[in-house]
């Protein structure tokens, strides 16, 4: 090895030595910052430890049959900054609301409302069948159907007025 490459590694792991112990200075100097800037009293604050709860609450809670669900009855925290979602008046406003998610672009399988083609072997199935898999929710062969299409909240008449809508629309 030559006394010019020798001397460049010299530099070179000298130059390269000097940028890492400058990185973990300044890695030390933000740990340093960051601890001061955010005091452990905000993180001990009413308001500050209901927004977390608020965040990390189980989004549902599901009654099992046969089983003790007395901790159910325990009120989940709320904030007042949750949002409301309001239960629709008809088939055409719930459609607007929640359905049109689905099935105006054809998510998940989901059949486009007035695709005749699409809608077909379902509406052959019956409209009692229909009701079923929209309350209930269904997995089949073209896609996924989740209970009342994901709002839970909403009543089964209300669900079958959707479905008389969309099957409206699709004949």
């Amino acid at each position: 090895m030559s006394k010019q490459d020798s001397h460049f590694i010299n530099v070179f792991g000298l130059v390269l030595g000097i940028l890492i112990a400058i990185g973990i200075v300044l890695f030390g100097v933000a740990r340093a910052v960051g601890n001061s800037t955010q005091r452990k009293e905000v993180q001990q604050e009413d308001l500050y430890v209901k927004a977390v709860e608020a965040r990390v609450a189980p989004p549902v809670r599901i009654a099992v049959a046969g089983a003790d669900n007395a901790a159910l009855a325990i009120e989940a925290p709320t904030t007042s900054a949750a949002p409301t979602m309001s239960i629709p008046a008809d088939g055409v406003a719930l459609y607007d609301a929640a359905c049109h998610t689905c099935h105006g672009p054809g998510i998940a399988g989901a059949p486009k409302i007035g695709d005749k083609a699409a809608w077909a072997p379902r509406i052959a199935q019956g409209t009692a069948t229909l009701y079923k898999h929209a309350i209930e929710g269904f997995t089949g062969q073209h896609g996924v159907m989740p209970p009342k299409g994901g709002r839970t909240d909403l009543p089964d008449a209300l669900i079958e007025q959707g479905v008389d809508y969309m099957v409206g629309q699709s004949r």
